[in-house]
């Protein structure tokens, strides 16, 4: 454990915040984002997140968005917003807790499998909706409703 979260959760909330924040920059849906880094990429910066968090996160964006061929979309959550909106770091911390409870859920130690697959569902499409509450919610209620497939009532 270093500081309040273990390595594996910094790195994790590394690459998740990142994911965000390419996202924002480039006007993606977030799978779009991470299906266009792919699997093997996201290793490599999984597995040096602790190396990259000490760089400058609009950098590696950049090189990440030119090396991906990420172009620009016309999905932005925070133009659409009425509200006040979370950083890219918040959003990433929601993103870290539900990847780690879904490899905790499975036993697995497959982190970039699980996050292809959570970017990947129903449920990365309601985390962008700034207008909603979800990303607000407790990370136990998001977590269930994952599983169970839609938002919990």
């Amino acid at each position: 454990m270093e500081g309040r979260d273990s390595k594996l959760g910094n790195d994790v909330f590394y690459v998740c915040s990142l994911i965000e924040h390419i996202a924002r920059l480039t006007r993606n849906h977030r799978s779009v984002v991470v299906n266009a880094i792919g699997k093997a990429k996201l290793q490599h910066i999984f597995e040096l997140a602790d190396v990259y968090h000490s760089d400058n996160i609009d950098k590696i964006a950049d090189e990440l968005i030119e090396s991906a061929g990420i172009e620009q979309g016309y999905f932005d959550n925070v133009a659409e917003s009425k509200y006040s909106i979370p950083s890219f770091w918040d959003i990433g911390k929601v993103y870290c807790r539900l990847i780690l409870n879904v490899c905790q859920h499975r036993n697995t130690t497959d982190i970039i499998s699980a996050l292809m697959e959570v970017y990947n569902s129903w449920i990365s499409r309601k985390l962008e909706d700034l207008n909603s509450s979800l990303y607000f919610e407790n990370p136990d209620y998001i977590f269930k409703s994952y599983l169970h497939g839609d938002v919990l009532a």
